[in-house]
């Protein structure tokens, strides 16, 4: 899902998380508002996005914007505030800085091959990176959980 001239970020090296309280939302502000169009996106292999989907779902006040999906049903694309990507290093995932390019917030899906399985316009603005890296984390270890039980 990340097309030419994009810039990434992939994390295989786990580290400390940084802080991502720029983002962070407030009783007071709500989800920070993605300027037109302009928005970071964090891929996942889909069993782990689908994982974090329905746990940030579940959470009380934990809000899940637009998701993507490929046709390949290879992964999962959550749709977060811009400048995230400068500071992403979750394991397993990558984060894509589009400054606005090749990502658009509208019912049609961006990126041909891709669709959304959160439209905008049904989900929040953009999903907060703190709450998506817990969200990921724990989606990892019910995985984890899940094969070291067959």
């Amino acid at each position: 899902m990340v097309e030419a001239g994009m810039e990434t970020s992939q994390s295989v090296v786990p580290r400390t998380p940084s802080t991502t309280m720029a983002h962070a939302p407030t009783p007071e502000l709500g989800e920070p508002p993605l300027p037109d169009g302009a928005c970071d996106l964090v891929t996942v292999p889909t069993r782990q996005g689908l994982e974090a989907v329905d746990i940030l779902r579940r959470g009380a006040g934990d809000a899940v914007g637009p998701v993507l999906h490929d046709d390949g049903c290879k992964t999962l694309g959550f749709v977060v505030p811009p400048g995230t990507a400068a500071a992403w290093d979750v394991p397993g995932s990558t984060c894509t800085e589009t400054n606005g390019r090749g990502l658009s917030l509208n019912p049609e899906p961006p990126v041909e091959g891709s669709d959304w399985l959160l439209p905008p316009g049904e989900a929040d603005l953009a999903t907060d990176p703190a709450v998506l890296r817990a969200a990921l984390g724990e989606a990892a270890r019910i995985i984890e959980a899940a094969d070291n039980c067959r």
